[in-house]
């Protein structure tokens, strides 16, 4: 058997909605700061990802990776993400195998499109790589697909792109409002797939983490954050009672700065926990007053 998630290809639009916050340049029918108030920090930060639960039909005994996140960019010029996990799994017969997701992605201001690469590796073998490019329109939006091959669809222009699912739920959490529905579209997998997700918003907090420098979260205390759950659905996939059951949620705070923290993928019958090892703020971009 492969001791892979049975998902794996999709689990990088998982990590990288966690790590990302997708940086907010904003969306469509948004003011140009985007991100209604929230100042959004480039970054790097380091995780490490550990096997939490495990149940026996996961067929995984054990789990360990790294995973690094790039962040650069501004509201006026967009946002570059790039992103990389290795992860090697043991699985219950004693085998393992060595993954390694890495995807880059750029994302223009008021969502004008959404550009992106994502390659994955087992082994050192290329199992799965996709390319394409997604475009807004004025009554839907339009993917031109580069790879695994040439196709070009269409999306409901109500499905949102990465940054402005994020842009909703920190709207939504600014409000106090707890729950969002929304589809999305990130290129994970072939690039021709639409996520239906519901998040879970709770109460907003404030990190009360050491303000020592040697500490990972330093730069974090004293900041507010949100814990959220965002669960997605392939609405092509109902189980035999015709119930539609989330193909993974994730679960992690949210911080009013755009970084994220304390990371858990939930798969039903196992779980990833991801840990920050280390974090690295860079100078921030100010966009031009208009």
């Amino acid at each position: 058997m492969q001791c892979v998630p049975k998902s794996v290809s999709t689990t990088v639009g998982a990590i990288v909605l966690a790590v990302t916050a997708y940086a907010v340049p904003g969306t469509t029918g948004a003011n140009a700061s985007g991100a209604a108030g929230f100042k959004l920090v480039p970054h790097r930060a380091v995780y490490d990802m550990n096997l939490g639960d495990s149940e026996e039909q996961a067929g995984i005994a054990g789990l360990s990776g790294r995973m690094v996140y790039d962040f650069s960019g501004s509201a006026c010029e967009g946002y570059s993400v790039n992103f990389r996990f290795v992860t090697e799994f043991q699985d219950t017969d004693g085998g393992s195998q060595i993954t390694d997701l890495q995807t880059t992605s750029f994302e223009e201001p008021r969502a004008e499109s959404y550009q992106f690469l994502s390659k994955t590796f087992v082994d050192q073998k290329l199992v799965e790589a996709t390319r394409g490019t997604a475009r807004n329109g004025k009554k839907v939006r339009t993917v031109e697909l580069k790879e695994p091959s040439e196709k070009s669809l269409e999306i409901g222009r109500e499905v949102l792109f990465p940054t402005e699912h994020l842009l909703t739920i920190l709207k939504a959490a600014e409000a106090g409002v707890h729950f969002v529905a929304a589809d999305i579209y990130d290129g994970a997998e072939t690039g021709e797939k639409v996520y239906a997700t519901t998040t879970v918003i709770g109460a907003k907090a404030v990190n009360d983490a050491t303000t020592d420098a040697d500490h990972v979260d330093a730069p974090l205390s004293g900041k507010s954050y949100w814990p959220v759950t965002v669960a997605y659905f392939d609405p092509t996939a109902e189980d035999a009672s015709g119930e539609l059951l989330p193909v993974y949620q994730l679960s992690f705070w949210l911080y009013e700065n755009g970084i994220s923290g304390h990371l858990k993928l939930d798969y039903g019958d196992f779980t990833i926990h991801g840990k920050m090892a280390s974090l690295e703020l860079f100078d921030e971009t100010e966009c031009p007053q208009q």
